[in-house]
């Protein structure tokens, strides 16, 4: 038998948009399939439904050469298939034991009995290098080891077909090495992978086929040791992507945002360190300076403190010479200072808002669009429409889409026209791309580069060295929460940056940064 799964002619529809139409995947026994496509292409779907999550209006789902009737996650686990979600499915104040035989525990006379569950755990823990703590809890524990605990789940359950939505989103480098590590060994045990992702990167790295969507159609199917990243990204976008970032020399101007020996104290309990320490530097006008780093280095709290999310316990924030240290976030955001959020779904949506009202967060309560506290619904509607022609925002149903319902991508898109509509001095921009496609990643970097020509002073935040690499005029690393080199991105190599970022490597004379 060829195939271990085959998913034949799938249709599923929503209200205003067809998420897969007439889409036909088949994997093979022991390989890794990589299924690629923009953010909305209908690559989650597609694997929701094989998951149970969904049911299609057409098409039918083989399963080791059986029709199989997948009527939700149960059904799946009893054919062997088991799914590590984009936004993982863990309860934080249970231990890892606890999550892994959540829905499957065993009990004895009313009584949880663990022994052999945690036998069995640490057992495959061990046998697939994943080094998880059983009795940690979810809570303390870090995104990568969260995303073992997910994949000890579908060991736990004995699943032989994995999938893996968008599995390295939200990890660093170092994570997303060990990750493509564990995926060859679980092959080599005779598992078979359907990997989700649009990091071309990634599948050149681990995949021995790729099926490519877009725009919820089946685009092909190909081996991947035969096709280029090129060809790759062109299936997937439907025409040429410029993989490089197009960036002129440009002289920067006056100083935009200055920042004067910062500390800001750890919130954990327990915690008397500070996570920023002592940090200086300065964004000038028509630049873009690049923070780099391993996440957890104290860049979450520094873009918390100058946003005013977090408070400053001693230094001094500036902005086009004015101090704004003890101003209110709402102050902040109307005197020219606009941030794009790491966390999109905490800090840049209101998920259940519709995609109109989330365009005009930052302003609503101007002039333009409230009148005696009531909102004028045509300018927003106006303004909104302006924006999603504009960016290019994708939805179903338009302004009135729910913004939960959105593919990442567009989410991001929303967030980053609202931002930049602002006109700000000073934008903030926090991993603007993590979790985006090759076409997204284009667009919003090519955006930024339009508003730092146009004399905006960015201050951009990543863990991905290409974007540092490619976007940033000049590079700040942080380690440990202080700012260890001030560097120029055509002066230094990957491996050196990388280096800097680990805390290997210290500049020897310290730079004004």
């Amino acid at each position: 038998m060829e195939y271990i799964i085959e998913m034949l002619n799938i249709t599923k529809e929503f209200p205003g948009i067809v998420a897969n139409d007439d889409i036909t995947l088949q994997l093979k026994k022991g390989e890794i399939h990589a299924l690629l496509g923009e953010n909305g292409a209908g690559k989650s779907t597609l694997m929701s439904v094989l998951f149970g999550l969904y049911q299609p209006e057409k098409g039918m789902i083989k399963v080791k050469g059986t029709f199989a009737s997948i009527k939700g996650p149960l059904d799946a686990n009893a054919l062997g298939i088991g799914m590590v979600h984009q936004h993982f499915k863990l309860v934080h104040n249970f231990t890892v034991l606890q999550n892994i035989v959540l829905g499957i525990e065993t009990t004895k006379n009313g009584i949880l009995k663990m022994d052999d569950a945690r036998e069995k755990i640490v057992a495959l823990s061990e046998r697939y290098n994943l080094f998880v703590d059983p009795d940690a809890y979810i809570s303390d524990i870090t995104v990568g080891m969260q995303q073992r605990v997910e994949i000890l789940k579908m060991l736990y359950r004995d699943n032989d077909i994995l999938i893996f939505d968008e599995p390295t989103a939200v990890l660093t480098p170092q994570e997303i090495e060990e990750l493509m590590q564990i995926m060859r060994e679980l092959t080599t045990e005779g598992k078979s992978i359907l990997f989700i992702t649009h990091k071309l990167n990634e599948i050149k790295a681990v995949a021995d086929r790729c099926t490519v969507l877009r725009r919820g159609k089946y685009i092909g199917t190909v081996t991947v040791s035969e096709t280029d990243k090129k060809m790759l990204s062109e299936m997937m976008v439907g025409r040429k992507v410029n993989l490089t970032v197009d960036k002129q020399e440009k002289e920067p101007g006056e100083v935009v945002l200055k920042v004067s020996n910062l500390n800001v104290m750890s919130k954990r309990e327990g915690h008397t360190r500070n996570v920023v320490e002592d940090v200086s530097f300065e964004v000038r006008k028509g630049e873009i300076v690049c923070i780099a780093g391993i996440d957890g280095n104290g860049q979450t709290e520094l873009v918390h403190a100058l946003t005013g999310l977090e408070s400053i316990t001693s230094g001094c924030v500036t902005l086009n010479g004015e101090d704004l240290t003890k101003k209110s976030i709402r102050y902040r955001n109307t005197h020219g200072m606009s941030h794009i959020p790491e966390d999109r779904h905490k800090h840049g949506l209101v998920l259940d808002y519709n995609l109109a009202y989330n365009l005009v967060l930052q302003q609503y309560f101007e002039k333009e669009f409230n009148q005696l506290g009531f909102l004028k619904s045509d300018a927003v509607n106006q303004y909104a429409d302006l924006l999603i022609e504009k960016y290019d925002i994708r939805s179903g149903q338009g302004r009135e889409t729910k913004t939960r319902s959105m593919s990442g991508g567009n989410q991001q898109k929303t967030i980053v026209a609202r931002e930049i509509m602002k006109d700000p001095s000073l934008l903030l921009a926090v991993q603007p791309v993590r979790g985006l496609d090759v076409g997204a990643i284009e667009y919003i970097h090519k955006e930024l580069v339009k508003q730092r020509d146009a004399g905006c002073a960015i201050l951009l935040v990543s863990l991905e060295l290409d974007e540092v690499m490619n976007l940033s005029d000049r590079i700040l690393v942080m380690f440990e929460g202080r700012i260890v080199a001030n560097l120029n991105p055509k002066e230094v190599t990957f491996n050196e940056l990388g280096l800097y970022m680990a805390g290997s490597k210290r500049e020897e004379k310290r730079h004004e940064a």
